[in-house]
């Protein structure tokens, strides 16, 4: 099984996203053959997206869905970095809560892959997208609105979701302490882990168990073998 199999992405459609990356940064000359060729443009122009001072506004939707499609969580933080840099925190996030809530279910498991590497911590040293002399303009990465936006729409989506694999994938990324949710939110939590409580899964039972024990705020963690996903740190 192939990487593209296991994560509900179609490889072609990587490829055409990370073909419409080069093209954009006139990337060109990378010869493969058919089955490693998107990883190789991606890696082809991962040094050109880090190393410029600025991107294009029309190479955004690219950068993301390549990131969304990337089928390989460890290889997606390639387009999502250079983009949290040119572009800001606040508007990559923004972009993948729009997946998040209306993509195809593997839209949905890319975004979930691409949420934790938008995470990145940034440094001036880093890109020169940075900003001008070291400065950054600190509105680029505010973005407690959608984090919000995400646990919101994590919260839908396994409240509406067939496919157990997705339930899993977004508890993945739902916080187990109630102080990680704005009064806003605790209405829909509380209907969320009631859910959970009864749901069939015993590891769906264990994520609602862990929100309920006074003080839990780390993470938690599914199984390898039930997320469908390689295990992401704490």
């Amino acid at each position: 099984m192939n990487e593209g199999e296991r994560s509900g992405t179609d490889p072609r459609t990587f490829l055409t996203c990370t073909m419409e990356v080069a093209r954009l940064l006139g990337v060109g000359g990378v010869t493969s053959t058919a089955d490693d060729q998107a990883r190789r443009l991606a890696h082809a122009v991962r040094r050109p997206l880090l190393d410029r001072a600025s991107l294009p506004d029309e190479l955004f939707a690219p950068l993301m869905a390549a990131a969304v499609y990337d089928p390989d969580p460890s290889f997606c933080h390639w387009f999502v970095e250079p983009a949290v840099y040119a572009f800001g925190r606040r508007r990559v996030m923004a972009a993948l809560v729009d997946y998040l809530r209306s993509g195809t279910d593997a839209e949905r498991a890319g975004a979930v892959r691409a949420w934790y590497n938008a995470h990145v911590p940034l440094g001036a040293d880093r890109s020169p997208a940075y900003g001008t002399d070291g400065a950054r303009d600190p509105a680029l990465d505010e973005s407690q609105d959608a984090k919000t936006a995400w646990l919101e729409a994590a919260m839908r989506v396994f409240s509406e979701a067939k496919d157990l694999q997705m339930r899993h994938r977004v508890l993945l990324g739902l916080p187990t302490s109630r102080a990680a949710y704005p009064p806003s939110l605790h209405e829909l939590l509380e209907s969320t882990v009631a859910s959970a409580r009864a749901h069939p899964d015993p590891h769906i039972r264990r994520w609602a168990a862990a929100t309920d024990l006074k003080g839990a705020g780390a993470r938690f963690s599914l199984p390898l073998a039930s997320a469908g996903e390689p295990g992401e740190p704490a």
